[in-house]
């Protein structure tokens, strides 16, 4: 059950002026049985509620945050290692298997046959063989052009451009200005237009003054049709709706609702009065035997343990290892000692340290192109070559 919920609100204002005696009256009845009702519901709410988040505190979260460092160390530990070597493995088989081959197929094979069996013979084909044929052909076209082509064009062109002005373009531009033109116009035109003009535009105005008065007749009949019917719908159907609305269900489901918060509220209250009270007795019936016995008991007999038993024992065991590490390096030292001296034995004494002499010149200058006064010339050798 919920043990540690916020107190209840206040219970709501009264209602509005204008509740009749109706209303007064049933109001009590209908709370008594919703609280009866909703006792129930909300003590199994509280109490899913309340095992729900111990649920969620002692069992959920703990075991969802050991999946987690599973799941986090099994990838950190396993997957990516075996991952990145997997990736490795993929992308070198990729290259042998995709990329090596076909380079060395285009670099070895392919380049060396296009470029030398195809590329290197068609440039010697255009530029020993196609090229000069190309110069005399064009030299040959070029001759005759300007030599027979060229007047006897010009002549050719003249004569062909009056005999087709005169077969196909003189008739036909006749034929249309003086023959077409005058017909259409007089013919078709001018009594499309008088007609046009007399007789349809007339009827055509008369015809759109019927549709427009009609129009409008039929308007006004729609709309005192309309205006009957929403009138009727009005008063037989939405006011006796709207009035069974405002004067029943409103306040049925007014109280209703009102009913079901103070039922709610109430069975909150006592939900948490009866959690309260199995906690109290939880902790008189379990919890005070408990922590007498862990205080009168549990307590003594483990000083007791520590005191008598666990600090001697851990008093041994590192007295015991102490001895075991003074053995241990005892032995090191003997072992040390005795490879020191065998191999003093075969070897011999070490050689002292011979001392190594200083080299005399005081000073290192660039031979006999030195300008310092009173400094002697020294050769431009290291000291490591004259050792």
């Amino acid at each position: 059950m919920d043990l540690d919920k916020r107190p209840a609100s206040p219970a709501p204002g009264r209602y509005e002026p204008g509740d009749g005696c109706l209303t007064t009256a049933i109001r009590i009845p209908v709370r008594i049985v919703v609280l009866v009702l909703v006792v129930p519901v909300r003590m199994v709410w509280d109490l899913l509620a309340a095992g729900t988040r111990a649920l969620h505190r002692s069992v959920f979260r703990p075991f969802g945050r050991g999946i987690a460092f599973v799941c986090s160390w099994v990838y950190e530990t396993l997957l990516t290692p075996l991952g990145r070597a997997l990736g490795v493995a993929l992308w070198w088989l990729g290259r042998a298997l995709f990329v090596w081959p076909w380079v060395a197929l285009w670099r070895y094979v392919l380049v060396p046959v296009a470029y030398y069996g195809l590329l290197v013979p068609l440039v010697w084909l255009y530029t020993s063989v196609l090229t000069p044929i190309g110069h005399g052909i064009a030299f040959v076209c070029s001759w005759v052009y300007e030599t027979l082509l060229t007047p006897t064009g010009h002549v050719l062109g003249v004569v062909l451009g009056w005999l087709g002005r005169a077969l196909f373009v003189w008739p036909w531009v006749a034929l249309w200005r003086y023959v077409l033109v005058p017909v259409v116009h007089y013919g078709l035109v001018v009594p499309l237009v008088w007609l046009y003009r007399q007789v349809l535009t007339p009827i055509g105005h008369g015809t759109l003054w019927s549709l427009t008065w009609l129009g409008r007749g039929i308007v006004l009949i729609a709309a005192g049709i309309w205006t009957a019917l929403v009138w009727l719908v009005v008063t037989l159907l939405i006011t006796p709706l709207g009035w069974f609305h405002r004067s029943v269900l409103a306040p049925v489901g007014r109280e209703i609702a009102a009913a079901l918060g103070v039922a709610w509220r109430i069975a909150g209250q006592i939900s948490r009065a009866v959690g309260r009270g199995l906690k109290w007795l939880a902790r008189v019936l379990i919890g005070q035997p408990v922590s007498w016995f862990y205080r009168s008991v549990c307590t003594p007999v483990g000083h007791v343990l520590r005191d008598r038993v666990w600090a001697p024992a851990r008093k041994a065991a590192a007295e015991a290892g102490r001895a075991v590490g003074s053995a241990l390096r005892s032995a090191g030292e003997t072992v040390r000692q005795a490879r020191r001296d065998a191999w003093r034995a075969l070897a011999g004494a070490p050689r002292p340290a011979e001392p190594v002499a200083a080299p005399v010149d005081g000073a290192r200058t660039l031979g006999s192109t030195t300008t310092v006064p009173g400094a002697v010339p020294a050769p431009e050798i290291s000291l490591r070559k004259q050792v």
